[in-house]
């Protein structure tokens, strides 16, 4: 059986045991999160949510991802801008889907 949820604007298709990266989510490691916008739950579909239906995950990690280097540059101009940003994430085992 498998579940789409969604979280942080975007969509997730689990099933029991998946290891999901998802944005950051406040929680301390070891932790259970339900999330309640379940789109589709095994074959029944959601308009726009399954009433009822809700996903059990985990939080294994808190983390960032790796650095990206942003580099503005305006030719002619002499002027060039570099920027890092590291976007933080959290990791989640999905535990159950009821």
């Amino acid at each position: 059986m498998f579940a789409i949820f969604e979280t942080g604007g975007k969509q997730y298709k689990v099933s029991v045991n998946d290891t999901i990266y998802a944005e950051k989510i406040e929680g301390k490691i070891g932790d259970k999160i339900t999330f309640d916008k379940v789109l589709m739950c095994g074959d029944k579909i959601g308009m726009p949510y399954v009433q009822g239906a809700s996903v059990v995950c985990e939080i294994v990690k808190q983390g960032k991802q790796p650095k990206i280097t942003i580099i503005k540059h305006i030719s002619q101009k002499h002027h060039t801008k570099k920027q890092g940003h590291r976007q933080p994430y959290t990791k989640l085992v999905v535990k159950e889907i009821k």
